[in-house]
């Protein structure tokens, strides 16, 4: 599975962004995915996952209640919409897929990566 993330940009604080992660297989209905980010200097944090139907999402406490994670299976598509942006969210973000729903915060499990897009949230 190849995935795309994009959507990323400059914000504000208190704006919003929707980021997208594109599949390139019709089987990603198979996979669990999860967003991470890492900021200069930082390790990679996980950020929130979604079951391979949809039904079932996680999140870090540092996003709850901020963040939501959704996906269009018919569109291989997985989102995340980003609302009231600090500026500690300011990171490259990361789609990542795996076979199993599970273990979410391991970011060693995922068996395939995006290639990152930037979130930067000024003051």
């Amino acid at each position: 599975v190849q995935l795309q993330a994009s959507g990323g940009g400059l914000v504000q604080a208190g704006g919003s962004l929707r980021l997208s992660c594109a599949a390139s297989r019709r089987t990603f209905t198979s996979y669990a995915v999860g967003w991470f980010r890492q900021a200069p200097g930082k390790e990679r944090e996980f950020v929130g996952a979604i079951s391979q139907g949809g039904g079932s999402t996680y999140y870090a406490n540092s996003v709850k209640g901020r963040f939501t994670i959704s996906r269009d299976n018919a569109k291989n598509t997985v989102y995340l919409q980003m609302n009231s942006l600090k500026p500690e969210d300011t990171a490259v973000y990361y789609c990542a897929a795996d076979g199993h729903y599970s273990d979410f915060e391991n970011d060693r499990k995922y068996d395939y990566w995006g290639q990152g897009t930037q979130v930067t949230v000024s003051s």
